[in-house]
């Protein structure tokens, strides 16, 4: 009897590909300036969309250390420090003395940026369910289950 692991190898080559290239598409999606730019204005929050993904970051990640809030969104740290500060300036997050490690800083949100990360998320709700307006509630449920698994699979707390 002939053996099925090559066909199932080759097909699971397949769709990983496939799930490559989806993310690939996703991630670009999400990294591109005018997206930023469009919920920004759809939040009606006045940020610099060079300070949106931090202050998103810090509220969803936070308390956070300056170099693992760099890592998660890809910038310099030294770049990170400087926008975190403006932030702070700002009113918006707050840096204190890590549990941990009383030598590092962390970045926490402050009650006026959790206002607008909260705009943004109404935002970014609304923006979603026209997104999905075509899709079956399961194909939703489905699709946020299965993510929740992926991305835990692939690391966790990315």
């Amino acid at each position: 009897m002939p053996s099925t692991n090559y066909v199932q190898n080759t097909r699971i080559n397949e769709q990983l590909r496939e799930l490559h290239s989806a993310l690939i598409d996703i991630v670009s999606m999400m990294n591109r300036p005018q997206r930023d730019e469009m919920l920004i204005r759809e939040a009606g929050i006045p940020l610099d969309r060079a300070l949106f993904p931090l202050l998103v970051g810090i509220e969803r990640r936070g308390p956070i250390g300056i170099v693992d809030l760099a890592d998660r969104i890809g910038r310099d740290h030294t770049t990170v420090s400087r926008q975190v500060a403006k932030l702070e300036s700002l009113g918006l997050v707050a840096r204190q003395d890590s549990k941990a490690d009383r030598r590092v800083k962390q970045a926490v949100i402050t009650p006026e940026g959790k206002a607008m990360t909260d705009l943004v998320d109404r935002a970014r709700e609304r923006m979603g369910k026209a997104i999905f307006q075509s899709w079956a509630p399961d194909e939703i449920d489905d699709l946020v289950r299965l993510m929740r698994k992926f991305a835990d699979a692939a690391g966790g707390d990315f």
